[in-house]
């Protein structure tokens, strides 16, 4: 009688930590200043700075896409990282101005890059994006399904905004920004992220037209369905309050203090909203990085392109605690608590 085999022990990998080892970003060449804005709509420079803070945005040019910003940023974070094209794993793009339907953002970025292995894919979550593709990130280089990932933010707002809407088109703007992300050792990196979300006000900030429900036609396509679409008081006390609800989680979770925190990065959508969050958070301004006067806001580019301008200026140094929290519509938020 032949004795049962003995099971095969499963080899044990414990879960790893993850960090960001590069950051890139781009901006289009296109400045479009508050100055011109008062020749297309009833507006002007004292009127939009008072109110959002922005006194430039940047505009893509003609031909110019999505996935080639996205490109650019990704090529400037795997250079800063020292990381090859056929090194990623993983390719994420947070958006909500695809190229098209399909193929996704992220297989056009794969072709520009010169990679050919990734595993590739969009995500929708508006200005929350890059963070929530941050977390997706880290679950898939923690567990070991993957070793290097990229992640990017990218929009092109300027081709969803109503440009005679005073009080939306003077608020966003096109960019970039990009992360890669491996493990290192000897480092904590992404400590915690916590995401939310709310459907329930899905309309205060949305684009009703362009999808399967409203889809844009000959017939209604004066009716500018396709365009941004903002309550923005309604935005504002929903933005604040979900932003530093975040924010204390992911704190507390990470076991840290605001007092622990070497620069907050949030999403650079208007300056009352941030000044709002550094008040109630107890932080002052001199620890929160804010580019929204020059860039306005970019939505899933907009805490990626200013976590890269903050890592190039040398606004957090290596072990430093960094907050970096977002809002955006669905509705959603996140906030990521890392050490550089």
């Amino acid at each position: 009688m032949n004795k049962p085999q003995p099971r095969t022990t499963r080899l044990h990998k414990p879960r790893r930590t993850v960090s960001i080892i590069g950051t890139g970003s781009y901006v289009p060449e296109r400045i479009l200043t508050n100055a011109e804005l008062e020749k297309l709509v009833d507006t002007n420079d004292e009127w939009i700075v008072s109110r959002t803070g922005i006194k430039e945005r940047r505009i893509c040019a003609p031909g110019e896409h999505t996935s080639d910003m996205a490109a650019k940023a990704a090529r400037a974070a795997m250079e800063k990282a020292g990381v090859t094209a056929e090194e990623i794993d993983m390719i994420i793009v947070g958006t909500i101005t695809p190229d098209m339907s399909f193929p996704n953002t992220a297989c056009l970025v794969q072709k520009l890059i010169g990679n050919k292995r990734a595993i590739c894919f969009d995500l929708s979550a508006a200005c929350s994006g890059f963070l929530y593709g941050l977390e997706i990130a880290q679950q898939f280089i923690s567990s070991r399904a993957c070793n290097t990932v990229l992640v990017i933010g990218a929009d092109k707002l300027s081709g969803v905004v109503d440009w005679t809407d005073r009080n939306t088109c003077v608020l966003f703007g096109d960019g970039a920004g990009a992360a890669i992300l491996r493990h290192r050792p000897g480092s904590h990196g992404v400590i915690h992220t916590t995401m939310g979300a709310d459907g329930e006000f899905g309309e205060i900030l949305h684009m009703p037209g362009g999808g399967s429900r409203l889809p844009v036609t000959k017939e209604n396509i004066d009716e500018k369905h396709n365009t941004i679409k903002m309550s923005g008081k309604d935005v504002y006390k929903q933005a604040v309050t979900a932003m530093v609800s975040a924010a204390n989680t992911a704190l507390e979770t990470a076991g840290l203090q605001t007092k622990d925190l070497a620069c907050v990065i949030p999403h650079q959508a208007n300056m009352r909203i941030i000044e709002a969050i550094g008040s109630r958070l107890g932080v002052g301004s001199d620890r929160v990085f804010v580019n929204l006067q020059r860039y306005g806001n970019t939505s899933a580019a907009a805490v990626a392109i200013a976590l890269d301008e903050a890592n190039r200026t040398g606004r957090m140094k290596q072990d430093d605690y960094i907050l970096l929290v977002v809002f955006g519509g669905g509705l959603t938020w996140a906030s990521s608590v890392i050490q550089w």
